[in-house]
Parts: structure tokens; sequence; C-alpha cells
């Protein structure tokens, strides 16, 4: 995630100080990835360095206001206009988890891939509950649509990463089902998936996400 060029993104719109920034940011994004001000702070230090952001004297409250520069606008540009980059994923603990199981004593794979998909389907349950209030919030109108649209988007992400998983997962069992059938050794033998309920019929036992802030 690149803290760096959300706050460029932001600093666009005008001077902003650190705790605004960090609100902005959190407002924007759902507070899906939080952030402290030391981040803040630091990140803005380090864009200031390299000619990104400079200070820009103080509000009525005595905080330190930053504006992008030219140079930051050119690497926001540069930042949009780039796609990600694929070519080195980072690294995933379930799938290290999962590939480290394989064969390791006393480890039951179909335990371990049963209880991801328990709170894989919760989590995707969750996040398709705020999805319906995000709609409900863009449909109503208000001062706030670009930030509840922001949400909607990241949400929709979360949820499309979420049903992934669970296919993978699914997939797991029966790639561990065939590698059993065929004599080849994988620790205990994985019992056929059981077809994961969709977010919505999904039974929810763990607690809700916390919705956006205000």
């Amino acid at each position: 995630m690149s803290i760096r060029h959300g706050l460029l993104a932001l600093l666009e719109h005008g001077p902003r100080y650190g705790s605004q920034l960090r609100s902005e940011f959190e407002s924007r994004t759902g507070a899906t990835w939080p952030l402290n001000v030391g981040q803040v702070y630091t990140t803005l230090n380090r864009l200031e360095r390299d000619g990104m952001v400079a200070q820009n004297g103080e509000d009525e409250a005595g905080h330190a206001l930053y504006v992008i520069t030219d140079a930051g606008r050119s690497e926001l540009r540069s930042w949009f206009e780039t796609p990600v980059d694929r070519s080195s994923p980072p690294r995933d603990e379930l799938a290290i988890k999962l590939a480290m199981a394989v064969g390791a004593p006393g480890v039951d794979i179909r335990a371990v891939i049963q209880s991801q998909r328990h709170h894989t389907v919760n989590a995707m349950q969750d996040y398709t509950r705020l999805k319906a209030q995000a709609l409900a919030a863009i449909e109503s109108g208000g001062s706030r649509e670009r930030d509840d649209v922001a949400w909607l988007l990241v949400l929709e992400q979360l949820i499309f990463q979420t049903e992934a998983e669970a296919r993978w997962l699914d997939h797991c069992e029966v790639r561990l089902i065939r590698l059993s059938a065929a004599g080849r050794g994988t620790g205990p033998a994985a019992a056929p998936p059981s077809s994961a309920p969709s977010a919505q019929t999904a039974p929810t036992t763990t607690g809700a996400r916390p919705a956006r802030p205000d």
C-alpha cells in the first residue's frame, strides 16, 4: 500500500496538516488500512526531503500545513498512469501456511482449510453488509458522496478477494483428495469440500467489521 501516494493525492485538493490527512485517508478507505499520526508525519518528512511537498505556514489552530509541489504532482500522475506491478507479489500468509502444512507431522490440513474457509466466508458476509450500507449512503446523497464511493470500491475489492479465496480453498481440498487417491503422502486426507455458502447466507459468528468512521 502506498501511503506516500495516497497523501499526495489528498494534498492535491489543497493544504492539509498531518492528523487531517490521516482522517481523510481513513475516511476514503473506510479505515481498512488505518494509519497513525506518526506514520503520516514520517511520510510527510520524506516527501518534503524529496521535494514533493513543502510546508506552507500554519492554520488558525497552529497546525503546520503541507502543500504538494510540481514534483509531487508529477510523481502522482506517474503513479496513477503506471499499472501496479504483479511480477513480485507480496507474501501471502495463508498460501505459505498451507504450503508448510503439506506433510507436516501432526497437522490436519483439512482442519486448517475448513477453519480458514469459515473465517473467510464470515468476512465476506461482513463486507457485503457494509457494501449495502455504502450503497444506501450513496443513494441518499449528501456531502460525503465522494468518500462513500471510494469506500464502496474498496469494499468490492475485498469482497472479490474473499470470494476468490473461498474458491481457492475448495480447490486445495480437491487437489489434496486427488493426491491422496494417487497414493502420495500429503498428510491426513481431506474430505470432499462442502460448498461454501454465499456472503448473503453464511452464518456470522464473529464480530462485524467496524463501519467506516464518520
